[in-house]
């Protein structure tokens, strides 16, 4: 692998992103002191895994991250990405699959930093090996600092050996052998707990060969108490059978009550409806007739006013027209005298105008009296005039009166008449009425006593409906007990055959096959771990128990690797171990 590029992001002095191409053959760097020659050294050793701030000439590692300047501001991160040529594919495996490699540090103030290689996280750890395998490293003695050839004139023997062994390229297989040495203890350890574990194993299946007699008893004495608990169950079962039996009887006999009791109310509702559909008119027609009734009440009283006023109207002109024949009598006596009178009149004044001439103012007194006598006389006839046509009026308005009197007396007939048509009308609309009221009542009674009934039913129908739900609770617990003691049965019954199987294979005919081989000395570790607690399973024939069965062996063998040797030339087994071991 060599280097191609280094690229440099606010590392120290490297405040914008620079690049340094390392083409082949040799690349130098050259410049006034503090131009940041050594960042660049110091940037390669920190992406290579620098993990000491010392090295870095900083108290933290954070120090690596510009820290400002008068013209320019900090930085928060630094990042140093390394591009490798892997075209021969020298990498470890974990990093072989490009011809390039990118490897990524990138610190952030106040979060630390991360590796990365081709854009993926990396752990430290692998980028450090990854150097390692191509003989270099942060710590390489190739990345000469200040001061070092100094250091490596005065370094001790065994500090020269690292520099011998990094020129020699074995430097990477002292990190391998220590992560191998680590591996091999913890696979020690391993074995020392694996040797525990067998022991702890043997005391469970002393432990298990114990339960297993116990759970066989266990099984015994568990048939007979499921016997007796189904039998418990289905007397319970059947007592709440026979009162859900029983609960279905009352509620079916609460059913049909409660359905008799709801015709019963609806008739009776039928009924009052009608009588309640009948009951308007009626009124309608009672208080029609009444208030006719009364109408005609009212025009008869006025009716006999009318007539007793005609009564007294006729009475007076009776009166008033006996006055006038009175006074009209008495002017004709009164004409006839002044007709007399002046008949006498004219002879005294014939006799006086022959009897002589010198009477002349006697003629002239008796015709003044004479005519006075005229005018007297003319007008007792106007009187009389007046008086006949006083009378003529008084006769036409008592003729009025009259037949105003029939009139109303007819009225009044036909009022009478009509009052007690009116009266029949109303004496039958209140015999309806009653009979409508006593109708009304008696379907409220009815619908009372069917109301009753029918609360009465309902009662018994949630009476029965609570008898049925208990049944049905009774018999749900009566199946929840069933169901769970059922559950417990098959729980036992597979730890029974569990616990059975273990013990059918520890003490199957033919025994352990751990007792059918034979091992080399020294591969008896080799032998536990490739088999463990198979070992003591039996060789069985057949699907009857668990343990070692013979399978053909394979068509086309799956070759072992190079030097690698099979277990099986070293442990005589079985045929039923031929096949798994050759394997091994």
């Amino acid at each position: 692998m060599r280097f191609n590029r280094l690229r440099l992001n606010g590392f120290k002095s490297f405040v914008d992103p620079t690049d340094l191409v390392i083409a082949e053959g040799l690349t130098g760097v050259v410049g006034p002191n503090g131009c940041g020659k050594s960042n660049l050294l110091e940037a390669l050793r920190w992406v290579m895994g620098e993990n000491r701030p010392t090295a870095m000439r900083g108290g933290g590692m954070e120090d690596v991250i510009f820290a400002g300047a008068s013209t320019r501001p900090a930085r928060n991160f630094a990042e140093v990405s390394l591009v490798l040529d892997n075209a021969d594919r020298l990498a470890p495996q974990g990093f072989n699959d490009a011809d390039t490699l990118e490897i990524v540090r990138r610190i952030t103030r106040d979060a630390g930093s991360a590796f990365k290689v081709n854009t993926k996280d990396a752990r430290a750890r692998d980028v450090q090996m990854l150097f390692a395998d191509a003989s270099t490293g942060a710590h390489s003695p190739a990345l000469v600092r200040q001061g070092q050839i100094s250091e490596l004139i005065n370094a001790k023997p065994q500090a020269r050996r690292r520099i011998l062994e990094e020129a020699a390229g074995i430097s990477g297989l002292y990190q391998r052998r220590h992560e191998a040495e680590l591996k091999l203890r913890g696979a020690e350890t391993n074995l020392t707990r694996v040797d525990d574990v067998i022991e702890q194993l043997a005391a469970q299946l002393a432990s298990l060969a114990r339960q297993a007699r116990q759970a066989k008893r266990y099984r015994e004495i568990g048939g007979q108490l499921r016997h007796a608990e189904g039998l418990l169950l289905y007397l319970r079962w059947r007592e709440a059978d026979s009162a859900r039996t029983t609960a279905e009887a009352a509620l079916a006999e609460r059913t049909r009550d409660a359905a008799e009791a709801e015709r019963a109310a609806r008739t009776a509702t039928g009924e009052r409806a009608k009588a309640e559909e009948a009951l308007p008119p009626l009124r309608e027609e009672e208080a029609i007739a009444t208030a006719i009734l009364n109408r005609l009440q009212v025009r008869a009283s006025a009716l006999d006013e009318d007539e007793k006023r005609a009564l007294r109207t006729i009475e007076t002109l009776d009166a008033r027209i006996a006055q006038l024949a009175q006074d009209a009598e008495r002017e004709a006596d009164l004409n006839s005298d002044a007709g007399k009178t002046l008949g006498a009149l004219q002879d005294e004044e014939a006799e006086l105008r022959k009897a002589g001439k010198g009477h002349g103012e006697a003629v002239e007194a008796m015709s003044v009296e004479a005519h006075e006598a005229a005018r007297i006389l003319q007008d007792r006839e106007n009187d009389l005039s007046q008086l006949t046509e006083d009378v003529a009026r008084l006769a036409a308005r008592h003729q009025s009166a009259e037949r105003l009197l029939q009139d109303a007396n007819t009225t009044l007939s036909r009022s009478e008449e009509a009052e007690a048509t009116a009266a029949k009308e109303a004496a039958t609309a209140k015999d309806d009425l009653g009979t409508a009221e006593a109708a009304f009542k008696t379907a409220e009674t009815a619908l009372t006593v069917a109301s009753d009934t029918a609360a009465a039913a309902e009662k018994a129908l949630a009476n029965a409906d609570d008898a049925r739900e208990a049944a049905q609770g009774k018999e749900a617990e009566a199946r929840a007990g069933r169901s769970a003691a059922e559950g417990e049965v098959k729980a036992l019954q597979a730890e029974v055959s569990a616990l059975a199987r273990l013990v059918d294979r520890d003490t199957a005919e033919g025994g352990q096959v751990m007792d059918l081989l034979s091992v080399k000395s020294g591969y008896e570790k080799a032998l536990g771990a490739a088999l463990a607690d198979d070992l003591r399973a039996p060789a069985i024939e057949g699907d009857t128990a668990s343990g070692w069965a013979s399978l053909p062996g394979y068509k086309t063998p799956q070759a072992l690797p190079k030097g690698v040797v099979a277990l099986t030339d070293f442990v005589n087994v079985p045929a039923v171990l031929q096949r798994r071991l050759s394997q091994v």
